[in-house]
């Protein structure tokens, strides 16, 4: 085997370690936001196994800010999406007696954070529980 080879295949099991890696912390960083997103779903009065369902956590999480359901249809819309997003954790930071910069930093930028804080922490919800 000749030095090029060698260095290549040295290269790729690098490359291999390293994407692996990435992908365990990805996993965990899910898996803490998901836990973090159903405490906080529970603490709203609503079903914890909502933060497992891809488009119904998003609409609880409407919900649970009071604003009406039909806002979901308002994400399909490329960029207004974004704005609407922002708006929902800004309430929901509020919803739970947390200001902006928390829900700018805590929810929308980094959510595996801001969720296991509210869900874990003693941030209670002030709105009114539906369950």
């Amino acid at each position: 085997m000749s030095i090029a080879a060698t260095v290549l295949a040295q290269q790729s099991a690098a490359q291999a370690a390293g994407q692996t890696t990435s992908q365990i912390i990805a996993l965990a960083l899910t898996v803490l936001t998901i836990v973090g997103m159903w405490l906080t779903f529970r603490k709203a009065g609503r079903h914890g196994w909502a933060a497992i369902v891809p488009v119904y956590n998003l609409y609880t999480m409407i919900t649970i800010t009071g604003r009406s359901g039909w806002w979901l249809l308002l994400f399909l819309v490329p960029l207004v999406n974004i704005v609407l997003y922002i708006v929902i954790v800004l309430d929901l930071a509020a919803a739970f007696g947390r200001g902006t910069l928390f829900g700018i930093f805590g929810l929308w930028l980094f959510p595996f954070i801001g969720f296991p804080v509210l869900g874990f922490g003693r941030a209670q919800f002030e709105g009114t529980p539906l369950f």
